[in-house]
């Protein structure tokens, strides 16, 4: 009878407000029609609801498109944990799920692919041993089928009444994982608040390119755990979304708005077949160079010849175009993505996927800055260990999906700061230099302004090496080469003159393939002539290694460096 009564007053309660709801944030009652059509976002804050399985596949999957897979598998209690199996009934009774997670496959505006949701109403979706089997199975179909993954992770971590069976569902899921990769197929875990403990620690954490709603709490120990066991407290953000890819753990965050359409751009760049054939199938017919027009022509003749001091300064001028402006005028569409997966998002270093005529290419490159503002910001274009970490990581996705590389080039040298030397300055430019060397695929280094020292050959062990005419490329800058080996800086012009380090010098040493026009200088009137004019030469360089095996791409550049 007191079951009966208590139903019959929660069922008030609901008629009550019905058409209300109270955002968790700013405690504002809201129109619940209203929070439904804006994506389960507050209209008075803007923070983000928790998502229901159905609403979740409903925001983001083709209508009807939705197949669930493994919704039978029969749950037990594999510890014999008192009361456990009574809760679980409750819940699925109460959520209408039949475990934290759901599995199948869907169409996202017309692409297949696999999707996994975690649902926080079902224990904080805690990883028991379902979840982490339905996970497993899902991804292991989807290797079978060849589908990219989309997973949606939301939860508490592993779930306490399963000990060590929960603990094994982080190794479970990750092993997936890792054939599905090997395989060279796509995953992409979008993070939602909260995810956190054991889901952090495995199958989270393993995208090839991580996403993230606004405002989600990530992490592995969560802000009561951390404070419960070592008394520690934390900073306001600390742990969130814009907190993760400030420290370079995850690629991005997209409003829930454009999550649908960014997945869909992300899924039509790795689409199955294209991921392999784009590039073999890039042809002549995208070959036609650009003709500058007739003032840029004049200028480049008036324009006189200058010496090695000349072209160093010239290389060094804060008004010379910079890696983000060449990406906007030669590349169809850019899609930046963020950060080394373990400290930081080096802003020296920017890096992503772009299109080429429809061609997916990779493309990484140092942004010096173009005001005093942005150069104080991106560290003068001098990278951090984690910059170069977070090239390699970009340059092995790339190979992944068989993307060429094409990396532009303009630094004084790597950071020599203290707290890059504690952090491994050293061994990372090493590692690029290892790994660089045997990538299979094409790969194309261009400098746009100063190269200096190993902080510049970390993105330039390439198949082929371009400079614009008055770009440098040294072993140390002049200044310190004459104080090295005269003990005296003020002798840099001197020095600039003997180094050989202009592109006519570096082309003359067979350093360099190709030296590229300025068309007398490049600056914001002659920047979309070279960028018009570099876009023509990449073209026709992707022309000469489509369909070459990506053995001999890295045969070649392994020659390449062995002349020397």
């Amino acid at each position: 009878m007191a079951r009966i009564i208590e139903k019959f007053l929660e069922k008030i309660r609901k008629d009550e407000t019905e058409g209300t709801i109270v955002c968790p944030q700013c405690q504002k009652s809201l129109i619940k029609t209203d929070v439904v059509m804006n994506n389960y976002i507050c209209t008075e804050c803007g923070s983000y609801f928790r998502v229901r399985t159905k609403n979740r596949i409903r925001m983001v999957a083709d209508s009807k498109s939705f197949e669930a897979w493994f919704e039978d598998m029969e749950i037990s209690n594999p510890l014999d944990f008192p009361g456990y199996e009574e809760k679980l009934e409750e819940v699925k009774e109460k959520t209408g799920l039949h475990e934290g997670v759901t599995v199948g496959k869907a169409k996202i505006y017309g692409e297949p692919v696999c999707l996994f949701i975690c649902d926080s109403r079902f224990l904080m979706g805690s990883m028991g041993h379902i979840v982490g089997e339905k996970i497993a199975l899902a991804v292991e179909r989807a290797t079978k089928e060849r589908l990219p993954v989309v997973g949606f992770c939301c939860s508490g971590g592993a779930r306490m009444q399963e000990g060590i069976v929960s603990l094994m569902q982080m190794a479970k899921t990750s092993a997936a994982l890792k054939k599905h990769s090997d395989a060279g197929l796509l995953y992409v875990p979008v993070l939602t608040d909260p995810t956190t403990g054991g889901v952090t620690a495995s199958f989270a954490m393993l995208g090839d390119i991580i996403l993230a709603e606004p405002g989600a709490l990530i992490g592995f120990a969560g802000p009561r755990v951390i404070e419960q066991t070592i008394g520690q407290k934390l900073p306001k953000g600390f742990q969130r979304a814009e907190f993760l890819v400030e420290h370079g753990i995850i690629d991005g965050i997209v409003e829930r708005d454009d999550l649908k359409k960014t997945l869909y751009h992300i899924l039509q760049i790795h689409k199955e077949g294209d991921a392999k054939n784009r590039f073999a199938d890039f042809t002549e017919k995208s070959s036609s160079h650009y003709e500058p027009k007739e003032t840029i022509r004049e200028r480049m003749y008036k324009s006189a010849s200058k010496d090695a001091w000349q072209k160093v300064k010239t290389a060094r001028e804060m008004g010379r175009p910079s890696t983000l402006t060449y990406i906007d005028y030669m590349f169809d569409e850019f899609t930046e993505l963020h950060g080394d997966r373990a400290f930081r998002d080096d802003p020296a270093v920017v890096g992503g996927i772009a299109l080429l005529d429809g061609q997916p290419v990779t493309v990484v490159g140092i942004q010096k800055g173009n005001d005093p503002k942005e150069c104080a910001l991106r560290n003068y274009g001098m990278a951090s260990p984690e910059g170069y970490r977070k090239a390699l990581r970009l340059m092995k996705q790339a190979e992944k999906f068989n993307r060429p590389v094409i990396t532009l080039i303009n630094t004084s040298g790597a950071y020599p700061g203290m707290e890059a030397e504690e952090r491994g300055q050293g061994e990372a430019i090493a590692r690029n230099l290892y790994e660089m060397a045997a990538l299979t695929v094409p790969v194309l280094s261009i400098f746009i302004g100063e190269g200096g020292s190993g902080g510049a050959l970390a993105l330039a062990v390439a198949n082929e090496v371009w400079m614009l005419e008055n770009s440098t490329y040294s072993v140390l800058s002049p200044e310190g080469f004459a104080s090295i080996l005269w003990k005296d800086g003020k002798r840099a012009e001197e020095a600039a003159g003997v180094m050989c380090i202009t592109a006519d010098d570096l082309k003359r040493l067979g350093a360099i393939e190709k030296i590229l026009p300025e068309f007398g200088g490049a600056d914001s009137e002659t920047v979309e002539a070279i960028a018009m004019t570099m876009k023509s030469e990449i073209r026709d360089f992707l022309t000469r290694y489509k369909g070459m095996d990506g053995d001999k791409a890295a045969q070649e550049r392994y020659e390449r460096f062995r002349k020397f």
